[in-house]
């Protein structure tokens, strides 16, 4: 299980980096070239969200980006390190991002959060997003060549 590790400073700027690396460690681990737009902009969608969530919270820990290249799939973990409560205890969303995930954040930051949770969840099939008093963190995975090719 090979992973790659990034990150960076909470501007926007940096967004489009971690598109461009996620869309090339994807390709080397094996997703299907089809499917490299929607990883590029659901990573794209995720760390902006990550960026949006520290600079309005006025957190200065880095994003953190984890790419890992498991058996038969390709995963994608943004973290943030704004503290908020977890969805599943809360009652305030659910696994697929569909409901604020932080219910102290203004309404119109709410409402881009969860605008950005649901084109990931429109772009990814299998997304995970939790979130606790350390952070939170999207998880993305695709199916690579290796699964698709085995009988």
């Amino acid at each position: 299980m090979a992973t790659v590790e990034l990150r960076f400073s909470a501007q926007p700027e940096h967004v489009r980096t971690a598109r461009l690396v996620a869309a090339a460690v994807a390709r080397r681990a094996g997703v299907d070239e089809a499917v490299l737009d929607e990883v590029r902009l659901a990573v794209g969608e995720a760390c902006s969200r990550a960026v949006g969530l520290h600079r309005s919270h006025g957190i200065t820990a880095p994003v953190s980006v984890a790419l890992t290249e498991e058996e038969k799939a390709f995963s994608i973990e943004v973290g943030d390190s704004v503290p908020g409560a977890d969805p599943a205890e809360s009652g305030a969303g659910d696994a697929s991002g569909a409901g604020p995930a932080r219910p102290d954040s203004e309404a119109d930051g709410e409402g881009e959060d969860e605008m950005g949770l649901a084109v990931i969840s429109g772009l990814v099939d299998d997304v995970e997003v939790r979130s606790g008093a350390g952070g939170g963190v999207i998880r993305m995975s695709w199916p690579t060549a290796d699964a698709t090719v085995r009988p």
